[in-house]
């Protein structure tokens, strides 16, 4: 079979797998368990490619197409999902169909962009990528399951329970704030500012807060 089966992109391969999971669930009208998939692929790609650098002798053919597949795979996961979750939340309101597709052509338009300054840079040097042009598209991960939380821990303590959560977006400040949220996003995936690369010590606290949005929605979501 054609392409790469080894541990080194077993990582890579899962993420799409749960964003398409994740899809299914937003629009059987599951948002937070679609959120959590969410999580899952943010977890995934914190991990994917230290697990690819342990493979010492990988060939350039096999760097390259771990560039490709990485960012194709974060194209399904934090470009394609948050905006079918926001589309499944915020349906019926005109402006989620216009801002949906346009964060998606923002963030599909950042990983372009970086696949070829990427694909250059390692050309040139082997050093670790110390900074990143506009948001990664990966932040996607933290920004709406932060979100969310906030809504669902609202919900709980004004409503004392989650089942108007699903309905909470429609025509809502919250909906509206959603939309600006994902616009925001998106704008920030492509605005050619600085941003240092994240060191060990605070990818371990994204991780941390993570499993915290996990707990609360979890906790919201069963009360």
């Amino acid at each position: 079979m054609i392409g790469f089966y080894d541990y080194t992109v077993i990582l890579t391969y899962l993420s799409p797998l749960s964003a398409v999971g994740g899809m299914a669930l937003a629009m059987a009208g599951h948002p937070i368990w679609a959120t959590m998939c969410l999580l899952f692929c943010g977890l995934c790609d914190m991990f994917d490619g230290k697990v690819a650098r342990t493979k010492k002798n990988r060939t350039a053919e096999e760097k390259a197409f771990g560039i490709q597949i990485d960012s194709l795979s974060d194209m399904i996961a934090f470009g394609v999902l948050p905006a079918v979750i926001v589309l499944t939340l915020c349906r019926g309101c005109w402006y989620a169909y216009a801002i949906a597709p346009l964060y998606v052509l923002a963030g599909l338009i950042r990983l372009a962009y970086f696949n070829v300054t990427e694909e250059m840079r390692q050309k040139e040097t082997e050093e670790a990528r110390k900074s990143y042009s506009g948001v990664p598209i990966t932040s996607a991960a933290l920004v709406f399951p932060i979100f969310y939380c906030g809504t669902a821990v609202y919900c709980v303590c004004t409503a004392g329970e989650i089942l108007p959560f699903k309905e909470m977006f429609i025509g809502s400040p919250f909906g509206i704030a959603l939309c600006a949220l994902t616009a925001l996003t998106g704008l920030c995936f492509v605005l050619p500012f600085h941003i240092r690369k994240p060191r060990a010590k605070e990818l371990w606290l994204f991780l941390a807060v993570g499993i915290l949005i996990a707990a609360v929605l979890l906790l919201a979501l069963f009360l």
